[in-house]
């Protein structure tokens, strides 16, 4: 151990600049046909800025903004949940459009379709409330979390009711689901 001289004590001393570690640089690996390897360092990226919208943003930097925070806030679970969302208000909408232009001669199996897409549409939407880490955007994080309290109706006692959890969700949301597309293919004969 070194020893520390005495014209500088602990407290007087000031801390050297120290240079911010640079991490270290991206590299891009090109295989040639006649197999040799050559890497080449990546071109620059830019770095994410955190962008603030103004009262006069565009609605091109508001569309982009809230994307953007889509992008980094929403959990990919949730996002599978919107893209299967998405697939079926297209699924809905083009059984809508069959039946407007084409005609609607098996009007059973085009009600029995739109029923099904909706109904799913509804069912996923629950799932994504009901499976979803965050609160709604209303919500206060620093209110108290208010708990329903009901009475049992067999033993009489007094049960609170807590979020369910993600597997129950999930199996209410298969079972829902089996429910409904059974529904719908016997509405189709």
């Amino acid at each position: 151990m070194a020893k520390r001289p005495a014209a500088q004590s602990a407290a007087t001393k000031t801390p050297a600049p120290v240079a911010a570690a640079k991490p270290p640089a991206a590299t891009t690996h090109t295989i040639k046909p006649s197999g040799s390897i050559t890497s080449s360092p990546a071109p620059p990226t830019k770095p994410v800025q955190a962008s603030t919208l103004s009262p006069r943003s565009s609605p091109q930097e508001i569309i982009i903004h809230v994307w953007n925070k889509y992008l980094q806030d929403t959990p990919s679970r949730t996002m599978l949940l919107d893209v299967f969302m998405a697939w079926l208000v297209v699924v809905g909408g083009l059984q809508f459009l069959y039946c407007v232009l084409a005609g609607n001669y098996p009007f059973n199996a085009f009600l029995s379709g739109f029923s099904a897409a909706v109904g799913q549409f509804v069912l996923t939407a629950s799932l994504r409330m009901q499976t979803s880490e965050r609160p709604p955007a209303g919500a206060s994080t620093t209110a108290k979390k208010s708990t329903t309290k009901t009475v049992e109706a067999v033993t009489g006692e007094l049960v609170e009711d807590k979020k369910i959890s993600s597997e129950r969700a999930f199996a209410d949301f298969v079972f829902g689901s089996l429910i409904l597309h059974g529904f719908c293919v016997n509405f189709i004969n």
